[in-house]
């Protein structure tokens, strides 16, 4: 292995002799992977001095600023800082919580209000794997552009993306994304030799593409974008491999897991087009249509473990096996008009959505039984902006309303001193919350509007080397739902409240960078919403040249979460659930890095969980991320990202 990294090392140092690179500076704790070190790299230079192809000739765009009439070509990015979060939890900022591993189940720590209206799908734990559909970039490039990524994170966690892009005409650009990922099991299995090490797999593509006409009035982008990702199921860690009686914090050895014959897969295919017309100066026409197709299995074909270890309450159907499987269409069209008037950006829209669900579920002599549930639904809606020369400065104010039920009132404004804003929303339940029935799980819910308003401001200082900004968000909720103890959707129809305080902070002394992330919670209401108290990121690096062509930075991160009954995870319906048995966390989350970058290509190496073992001296002990689930232990990680621009 070191052997394999110092040939690599000094092949990227050969060819990174021959290019130019910039020093970096900046950086922001939540920019992740997109820290914001500069820009680095340089565009390609010939014997002949003359400009070929780099990132200054491959730009992009977000559909975003298409939308709100302001196109921004953004750079690629270059940029080494926090270049190791490669992790989807880390990237997040860890404010995602999973099952301990890669490609895990996942879901919010803190409250997040609902802000889109109408019935939704309710199965969203694998969504940080797919590639959102309002992230997706739309290039514009002088030549091919690739790019190339590689992550190997130890104990099976291995990650793969390619990307590539080129325009056809001036105005016509076509490309593709493709994400593929695996992770191996932490427990349950018995070696090497075991044919079920594999935890789970990840496909993901998104097709895209963007033309223009000639005069500019016609815009058109589009994509397909699939999900594919599979998972066996373990249920967690069985409850006699656990030992509670020690000081020195959870224990296990050699641990078996709950399941294991269960298995869940999960597939998505959408298509998404947005186009706009000019009809006159200052006034489009705009059309945006969704198809979105989405289908969930869960599998288990025996269920001895599971009545031993007392996963399910009931088995209505059969006592042996569990076999689930429901499925989600939606078509969607949005027709409206936009433009500009006097200073202000104004948008109206109507908006018409086609959903339904259908659930088979099976049962003990081989037969099926089904569950529906259809949704029509119009919507109509305005938004003004008025933006200040710096467009990063705005005032926007929002409403929809879905005939007859949801609505939506929102108001912000952004400044570079400070940012506020207020929210209000009445949306429906998710299809699985109203309805659902299978062999172990069932109920019937009414559709009762969750309510919630919110409030949130932040203040930003900023000076040549410290950046500080405080903020604060309030919630006040309504009509919650919520899974109880037995992983039952149930709804909470009295108020109660959520208030966060906290903030980021930066230091820059020269060469050094430090920042911190913190966050401290209130929630009145504990026993429908689990929220940690105390959470807290801080990361420290160092920049520095080495032999004038190789940019380092060497750093540590910590996290920590004080100690809570954080949700337990029911695989059956991918939901995460209230649960009084343990506390989670409490754990300080430590990872030391080196980030580099030789011309354009960027690389890292990484040691993460680098403190497991020292927690009081418990050499075998470990910790929860959620109930049962522990985090993966300390591990190697590599990773690398090469763009290409010809």
């Amino acid at each position: 292995m070191k052997k394999w990294l110092y040939i690599v090392f000094c092949g990227f140092c050969s060819v990174a002799a021959h290019g130019q690179i910039r020093m970096p500076t900046g950086g922001s704790l939540g920019s992740g992977q997109q820290g914001g070190f500069g820009s680095g790299g340089q565009a390609k230079i010939d014997d002949s001095t003359k400009v070929i192809y780099g990132p200054s000739t491959a730009r992009y765009f977000l559909e975003e600023d298409i939308f709100n009439n302001h196109k921004t070509l953004y750079r690629i990015d270059t940029s080494y800082n926090a270049f190791h979060r490669y992790n989807f939890v880390q990237r997040s900022d860890f404010q995602l919580v999973d099952l301990g591993n890669f490609g895990t189940a996942s879901r919010n720590v803190f409250f997040r209000p609902i802000e889109q209206l109408g019935a939704q799908f309710g199965y969203e734990a694998y969504t940080p794997y797919a590639y959102a559909i309002n992230d997706v970039k739309y290039y514009d490039t002088k030549s091919p552009y690739t790019n190339l990524y590689l992550a190997l994170g130890g104990s099976g966690q291995n990650i793969v993306r390619f990307d590539h892009s080129q325009n056809l005409s001036p105005r016509l650009n076509l490309g593709i994304n493709v994400q593929r990922f695996t992770t191996n099991k932490q427990f349950g299995t018995s070696g090497q030799a075991d044919n079920q090490t594999n935890l789970t797999q990840n496909w993901g593509f998104v097709f895209h593409g963007n033309y223009r006409s000639a005069n500019d009035k016609y815009t058109i982008l589009g994509q397909f974008n699939h999900l594919n990702h599979n998972v066996l199921e373990q249920g967690g860690m069985s409850p006699d491999s656990l030992n509670f009686a020690t000081s020195r914090g959870t224990e296990y050895d050699n641990p078996s897991a709950t399941f294991r014959t269960a298995q869940s897969w999960e597939r998505r295919n959408n298509v998404h087009i947005y186009q706009q017309y000019v009809l006159a100066q200052g006034f489009q026409v705009y059309h945006v249509f969704d198809y979105k197709r989405n289908i969930d299995f869960f599998t288990d074909s025996d269920l001895t473990n599971a009545r031993l270890y007392g996963f399910y309450n009931n088995y209505y159907y059969d006592t042996t096996r569990t076999h689930q499987e429901v499925k989600f269409r939606l078509f969607e069209n949005k027709f409206g008009i936009k433009g500009r008037y006097q200073g202000f950006n104004y948008r109206a829209h109507y908006r018409q959505r086609i959903a339904n669900m259908r659930g088979v579920y099976s049962k003990i002599d081989s037969t099926t039984g089904t569950y529906r549930l259809n949704r029509f639904e119009n919507f109509v809606g305005l938004w003004l902006a008025y933006y200040l020369k710096d467009s990063t400065q705005r005032a926007t104010a929002e409403f929809e309303y879905l005939l007859g039920r949801d609505f939506k009132i929102k108001g912000e404004v952004v400044s570079k001193w400070f940012t506020a804003g207020y929210l209000s929303t009445f949306t429906s339940p998710t299809f699985l919350q109203l309805l659902y029935d299978s062999n172990n799980l069932r109920w019937s819910n009414s559709t009762r509007l969750v309510n919630s308003n919110n409030i949130y401001g932040q203040i930003n200082i900023n000076t040549k080397s410290i950046r500080f900004s405080p903020r604060l968000d309030y919630h006040l909720i309504n009509n919650y739902f919520y899974y109880d103890t037995a992983a039952i959707a149930r709804q909470y129809t009295s108020a109660f409240s959520v208030v966060r305080i906290g903030g980021e902070a930066e230091f820059r002394p020269g060469k050094f960078q430090f920042l911190t992330h913190t966050y401290y919670t209130l929630v009145s209401n504990d026993a429908v919403l689990r929220i940690p108290r105390f959470f807290a990121n801080f990361r420290a690096s160092f920049d520095f040249v080495y032999a004038k062509v190789l940019y380092l930075q060497v750093g540590a991160e910590l996290h920590y979460k004080s100690p809570y009954y954080a949700d337990a995870y029911m695989p059956l319906t991918q939901q995460f659930h209230l649960q009084n048995r343990i506390k989670t966390e409490g754990v300080v989350y430590t990872e030391v890095f080196l980030n580099a970058r030789i011309n354009r290509v960027r690389l890292f190496v990484k040691m993460a969980n680098a403190a497991q073992g020292t927690y009081q001296g418990a050499l075998n002990a470990g910790y929860f991320s959620t109930p049962f689930y522990p985090v993966v232990g300390r591990t190697l990680g590599f990773g690398v990202n090469w763009p290409l621009f010809d």
